[in-house]
């Protein structure tokens, strides 16, 4: 029973960050989804969930879409998504994380000294191979991107709907390559299922939340989130 309720939790926080940011799901959600399921299971049941809450926004949010940046994302993923299942693999996942939670510690403290960046087509494509190699390796996706968007101070709600869109083709690339070469299971559907109507819920409550988070407060949240993923996924490997 206390699974139950945590999972629920989880799932309900997470699908209610997504809506109301664009990122944030797997961010949340895929360390605390560790504590109770298998690190296959947990990445794809993220994948799974993500994929659905894209989906379910793409037509909301088109508008907000910054279609240059979000194909040289795509592109740049298409490099780093074998890159990633090859390290889900063959590596030790616990030097993985580790280095992975130690970089993202090291740019936050940098944007939080107002370190800023400028915008170019080649970072566009890096930034998009290493979000891929993250999705298809430790199913968390969204810290290059928000790293390198909160660096060039992009407004919410151009990073909301790139990141949503980005995530629509990102997931639904790497939860192929996951079954395929990493295999599924009965529980991984089941459980996603379950999770469903609790997506919708964070759906309508996101909604309503995106409409009053201004661009400090948002922004405030990005820090969190990211200082947030660094320091678990450091702890986690100590």
């Amino acid at each position: 029973m206390d699974s139950f309720i945590l999972f629920i939790f989880i799932i309900l926080f997470a699908s209610i960050l997504q809506t109301s940011t664009g990122f944030g799901f797997s961010i949340v959600a895929t360390p605390f989804l560790l504590m109770l399921f298998e690190p296959r299971e947990a990445v794809q049941i993220n994948l799974i969930l993500s994929l659905v809450i894209s989906c379910a926004l793409i037509m909301k949010i088109r508008k907000d879409i910054d279609m240059g940046i979000l194909k040289r994302f795509i592109f740049g993923s298409l490099a780093g998504l074998p890159i990633g299942i090859c390290l889900f693999l063959l590596m030790d996942m616990t030097l993985l994380k580790l280095g992975i939670s130690i970089l993202i510690l090291a740019l936050t403290l940098l944007l939080i000294l107002r370190f800023r960046i400028v915008q170019t087509m080649k970072r566009d494509f890096a930034v998009g191979g290493f979000s891929g190699a993250l999705t298809t390796s430790i199913g968390m996706p969204g810290p290059p991107i928000l790293l390198y968007f909160s660096g060039t101070n992009t407004t919410k709600e151009k990073l909301r709907g790139t990141t949503l869109a980005f995530y629509l083709f990102v997931y639904f690339v790497s939860l192929v390559i996951q079954v395929i070469f990493a295999g599924t299971s009965r529980n991984i559907w089941m459980s996603s299922l379950a999770g469903l109507p609790l997506v919708v819920v964070g759906l309508v409550v996101g909604q309503l939340m995106f409409k009053w988070i201004n661009q400090r407060l948002f922004r405030l949240l990005t820090y969190v989130l990211l200082l947030f993923s660094g320091v678990y996924l450091l702890l986690q490997q100590i």
